[in-house]
């Protein structure tokens, strides 16, 4: 029977330019470091989990901060934060015993039991799927509804784009628009994240009168109530916010829900 130290320690002996020897290392090198990394990854994806959730939750903070007269109404009413409820997209109907604040959208969103294929036609934001529910936030004062709150998600130039959409409460104004996500080029397509940029949305419409979504992002000047200015030299960027907010207020997305509000209230 063959004695591992024996067999170690043969190989330990081994010239430091023998083949197998250097081979042997190789492979024990990247063995080890695959190990290193995947335990580092494992320990320290609750940390990081935190910290994205921590850091989202403080970009909300900053949107309800932009909108007037907001902070002081939640103040008043004793709330320090929106009202998290989940949602199924395809109803619009609220879901009730599940967490809204525990459940991973992103997480769903891979599982092919929990999403679902979105048709090509309808893929403007470049998703390929998208979960079965997804959450929003909602501020209500006396059972009537102040403001709604949309996580969406796209594809920009060279990464995803996340963001937080708020619409006032007769679901076609757009209160604000706070990118939690991205990771386009610096000084180009990176500043959708800017507070300027930020700042060109509110009162925007999301809608024609007809109910069609028109809401864009266009090259140079907005001429409508409908456009927001685009971002000079980040051009694809640009369309994917636009091609993002179409997809989740379409009816795919948030449609089937932001109807069930304005026809049945909270």
């Amino acid at each position: 029977m063959l004695n591992p130290l024996s067999a170690w320690s043969g190989f330990l002996a081994r010239p430091n330019d023998d083949r197998i020897k250097v081979f042997g290392v190789a492979i024990l090198v990247a063995f080890f470091s695959a190990v290193l990394v995947s335990t580092a990854s494992v320990v320290l994806k609750p940390m990081q989990d935190a910290h994205l959730e921590a850091e989202r939750a403080e970009r909300m903070a900053r949107m309800i901060d932009t909108l007037p007269g907001l902070r002081s109404i939640m103040e008043e009413m004793g709330i320090d934060a929106l009202q998290s409820r989940l949602v199924d997209l395809e109803t619009g109907a609220f879901v009730e015993g599940i967490d809204p604040t525990s459940y991973d959208i992103q997480a769903a969103a891979t599982d092919p039991e929990r999403s679902v294929a979105i048709p090509d036609e309808l893929d403007v934001a470049r998703l390929g799927g998208r979960a079965r529910l997804a959450p929003i936030y909602l501020l209500e004062r006396d059972e009537e509804l102040l403001l709604v709150v949309l996580p969406v998600v796209g594809s920009g130039y060279q990464s995803t784009l996340r963001a937080m959409l708020a619409l006032e409460a007769d679901l076609k104004t757009v209160a604000a628009l706070t990118i939690t996500e991205q990771g386009e080029t610096p000084g180009l397509g990176a500043r959708v994240e800017t507070p300027e940029w930020q700042a060109l949305w509110p009162g925007k419409q999301i809608a024609d009168e007809s109910g069609e979504i028109v809401i864009s992002v266009v090259r140079g000047q907005a001429t409508s109530p409908y456009e927001v200015d685009g971002i000079s030299g980040a051009t694809v960027t640009s369309n994917g916010v636009g091609n993002m907010l179409r997809y989740w207020l379409g009816p795919h997305g948030f449609g089937s829900f932001l109807e069930r509000l304005r026809e049945e209230g909270l």
